[in-house]
């Protein structure tokens, strides 16, 4: 009977000391989970709005900029100026006319000057980027001859990019602040995100505007053409007669002479006030003579 009990106690106590370590190491692991768990709903909440928002900001950031460089092509803006001296005015417009459709481009200003000199036709022209250069060689060869030439290219590309990623940026965090208030719990934070939100809002139709008109002079180039007719009459080339001539020299003389005396009369006080002072020095020197 002795040595059942003997056995049976030997029993216990192998299975006692088999099922310590396991033991302590479920306690050990139970006081880490509630020690973390401690530390974690210690940890104090963001003090402000945007360090909430900085949390992912770096990553973000980071994959929209590398995104955008990869995507967005090479933006360049052509412009050009020309004046062409022509013959007649109205049949180099229609010449003009007939090209501009042929490269599907339009007329955006017209301004025309008539003087006694000459005659100016100036046009403020917009082509599709592809046909700016033809358009340039067609306005050369046909319509006059060429007094000047202008053609200038400006790389806008890095620009756009900088935009577009910044513009990408304030996209997402007028997302986050859109989430935030709906969850926001009293009026201060309420009124503090909306008006993040609208300054985000004006921000980001700033940039969408300064894109348009980027995409807008990169797609179509601005030609500025001028096209010349001088009037100056001369005896080489000129067909009217000597009398006319004459009678133009005359009247031109006359306009002179007018604009001429026209003018002497303008210096009228000066011609009152220069004979008073002469006859106030004369009487003063008369006196210092007589002292």
């Amino acid at each position: 009977m002795k040595s059942i009990i003997l056995s049976s106690l030997c029993l216990i106590l192998i299975n006692c000391s088999k099922s310590g370590p396991a033991q302590q190491e479920a306690k050990a692991d139970l006081v880490d989970m509630i020690s973390e768990d401690k530390v974690s709903a210690n940890v104090p909440p963001p003090s402000s709005i945007s360090e909430k928002l900085l949390s992912d900001e770096k990553s973000t950031t980071n994959s929209i900029s590398e995104h955008q460089a990869d995507t967005i092509s090479r933006k360049v803006i052509k412009n050009g100026e020309m004046r062409i001296q022509v013959s007649d005015i109205k049949k180099a417009q229609n010449q003009v006319n007939d090209i501009l459709k042929k490269n599907n481009a339009y007329i955006q200003k017209e301004d025309f000057q008539n003087t006694d000199m000459d005659e100016n036709l100036n046009l403020v022209i917009r082509v599709p980027y592809k046909s700016f250069d033809i358009l340039i060689n067609s306005f050369s060869d046909g319509v006059g001859s060429v007094l000047s030439k202008n053609i200038s290219s400006n790389d806008v590309t890095e620009e756009y990019t900088d935009i577009s990623i910044k513009l990408a940026n304030k996209k997402i965090y007028l997302e986050k602040y859109l989430d935030m208030l709906k969850r926001a719990s009293t009026t201060k934070d309420m009124l503090e995100i909306q008006e993040k939100i609208r300054g985000l809002e004006d921000e980001i139709d700033v940039a969408e505007g300064r894109l348009r008109f980027i995409d807008d002079r990169v797609n179509y180039s601005t030609l500025n053409l001028s096209l010349y007719r001088e009037k100056v009459r001369s005896s080489a080339t000129s067909k009217i007669g000597f009398g006319s001539r004459f009678i133009d020299s005359f009247t031109e003389g006359w306009n002179s002479f007018v604009s001429f005396f026209l003018g002497v009369i303008s210096l009228w006080p000066f011609f009152l006030i220069i004979p008073f002072m002469v006859f106030l020095w004369r009487k003063w020197k008369l006196r210092k003579r007589n002292k």
